[in-house]
């Protein structure tokens, strides 16, 4: 049997993927190079991002594929699926620019650039396999190599937040692979194939394997998307994280999981039906118990991990009543998401790197930003805006109306009234943040940043990539770019939502 293999379609994957093998060459070679391994590596993903747009240009219609033999494809690619590679790769590089500026050991970058560039290598892959195995093992090299880039900061809240990361990835890897070898017995393929979903629950003997195989993939994705219950490893890991990585983690890996879910539900067509109506009460459960722990907490990077749960369910809805032809829509949002998330994240890391990072994790330490740093602040309450849905905020409005869409056509109106309560529970979540910084009415630190500046008035973190607090209080150039790049494309999206929504097709 003779294979296709078509270097250009798989030269994202190859550039990142070899990328993240000849960094540990190279630093094995020229070990003095330090921290000149995040400029190569932007310059890595800033060409596949390069590389990626053209295929979306010149892409066909139908899409295309490679890896081809016995009339089907392991590797195929539509505009959905470089949509999401393209924001995989973009918020990779929007990371690595944010780690860049920040002081840490150069003795561990060449570590920390190989890992991040290896799981994002696993994200670009799986948004396009098709066939169970790959899928399977992308869907891990897009997991595995967070748990390093976490337990790297070398805090003990850090390891904790590692070690639970690693449990739930294990767990999560379980029960893909259970639901992988129960789709092989049900369907006698390793393929994510339509016609033999389609033959196999048109078999009253095979359709309850077949069943349970779905469930058991759903479940695993589902750890890696943050959805309720899934969801345990997410406020602790985040917060032992150290800022980026955290962006890392609320961003690219969630896209990669989307992209994941996105290949076991296309396989689904015809099948869905009550089969996929697990994922409306998982949604319903994510978007209330996300929100309602958001409410309370002060800490902020385990606010934003209560906001990834509670966003996460908003990505999936879409997918309940329709299935795979409501996959544009849940691309739309999670696009909404990536760019929102994002921006708040780059805004989080600029304060943090002036002021330190624990001023900078207390919601007190955000009173009056806007005034006191006017771009920062703005930025982040738009951002904030736009995931809440509200105006002015259009892009973060479109994506909910687009989101609920499939939804009320399907007449599933509980679902519809679980959103519609939910997001105005988020409008109070996201609301409180928004008034501290644009209300000056608090310290500019919080009492555990008090406390933590006299432990260590230095605020260094000498182990891993925190952000070192300054007297002068002053942003990174690097930061600074980053805010303002995104800020903008955020209010061109918000003017013009077609800009990112045209991305799936």
């Amino acid at each position: 049997m003779t294979v296709t293999f078509d270097f250009g379609l798989l030269a994202p994957v190859l550039v990142v993927g070899l990328a993240a093998v000849g960094v540990l060459v190279l630093d094995a070679a020229l070990p003095r190079l330090g921290r000149a391994h995040w400029w190569l590596a932007s310059l890595i993903l800033l060409v596949t991002t390069v590389v990626l747009a053209q295929r979306w240009v010149r892409i066909p219609q139908g899409g295309d594929a490679t890896l081809c033999g016995g009339g089907y494809c392991a590797y195929g690619v539509d505009r959905v699926v470089l949509s999401l590679q393209l924001a995989i790769a973009v918020s990779a590089l929007v990371v690595v620019l944010l780690i860049s500026a920040i002081p840490a050991p150069v003795s561990r970058t060449p570590v920390q650039v190989a890992l991040l560039l290896s799981a994002t290598a696993g994200g670009l892959i799986v948004c396009a396999s098709r066939d169970a195995a790959s899928w399977l093992i992308a869907l891990e090299l897009a997991t595995l190599p967070t748990v390093g880039l976490v337990a790297l900061r070398a805090r003990r809240s850090a390891i904790d937040g590692s070690l639970a990361l690693l449990v739930s990835a294990l767990t999560s890897f379980a029960l893909a692979a259970m639901g992988v070898a129960l789709w092989y017995a049900a369907t006698g393929t390793l393929r994510f194939d339509q016609s033999a979903a389609l033959h196999a629950i048109a078999d009253s003997g095979r359709s309850r394997v077949l069943i349970l195989a779905i469930m058991l993939l759903l479940a695993g994705v589902a750890f890696k998307l943050s959805l309720a219950p899934f969801h345990a490893w997410t406020p602790d890991t985040f917060a032992g994280a150290s800022v980026p990585v955290s962006a890392y983690l609320a961003v690219t890996s969630k896209l990669a999981a989307v992209g994941a879910l996105i290949v076991v539900i296309r396989s689904l067509t015809g099948v869905g039906g009550a089969t996929l109506s697990v994922i409306g009460l998982v949604s319903v459960l994510s978007m209330t118990l996300g929100n309602l722990m958001a409410l309370r907490e002060r800490r902020m990077l385990r606010l934003l991990a209560w906001s990834t749960v509670a966003q996460a369910g908003w990505v999936v809805m879409p997918l309940a009543p329709a299935g795979s032809a409501a996959v544009g829509e849940s691309v739309r949002y999670v696009l909404m998401y990536a760019l929102a998330t994002m921006l708040v994240f780059a805004v989080v890391t600029a304060v943090a790197h002036a002021r330190g990072r624990d001023a900078a994790l207390d919601l007190g330490s955000y009173h009056g930003l806007a005034r006191s740093r006017p771009v920062l602040g703005w930025a982040m309450a738009f951002a904030l805006l736009t995931l809440a849905g509200v105006p002015p905020a259009l892009l973060g409005v479109a994506a909910k109306v687009a989101a609920v869409g499939p939804v009320v056509a399907a007449h599933l109106w509980w679902l519809a009234v679980a959103a519609a309560i939910n997001t105005m529970i988020g409008l109070a979540v996201y609301l409180r943040w928004i008034l501290a910084i644009v209300i000056r009415d608090g310290q500019t630190s919080g009492p555990d940043a008090r406390l933590a500046a006299a432990n260590d008035p230095a605020g260094n973190d000498p182990a891993g990539n925190d952000p070192v607090g300054s007297d002068t209080e002053a942003v990174a150039p690097v930061h600074s770019v980053v805010v303002v790049v995104l800020l903008l494309g955020l209010v061109v999206a918000s003017v013009w939502p077609q800009v990112l929504f045209a991305l799936p097709g």
